[in-house]
């Protein structure tokens, strides 16, 4: 089932509001690009779970939510493991 959000990384974007929360959560310097840095950690996840209208994807570093209707990055967290 994780193939539907691996295979749609193209539609994969976010909003402006997405991208200073995103980068306030993880601490990621101002000048990354958000969308890209989101993209590598979903081509590289452990774990993509879909839970209702949400992929849910757990990486080394964070946990991404995507929205599975739009592909629109929701927000990023720290993994609690980190």
């Amino acid at each position: 089932m994780s193939a539907d959000l691996l295979s749609n990384l193209d539609k994969i974007h976010t909003t402006e509001l997405g991208v200073k929360r995103i980068k306030k959560n993880l601490e990621l310097a101002d000048n990354t690009d958000v969308v890209a840095w989101c993209k590598r950690e979903i081509e590289n996840a452990n774990d993509i779970i879909r839970r209702g209208k949400n992929w849910y994807v757990h990486t080394d570093n964070a946990i991404i939510t995507v929205n599975a209707y739009s592909f629109t990055i929701i927000t990023a967290h720290k993994s609690k493991n980190l």
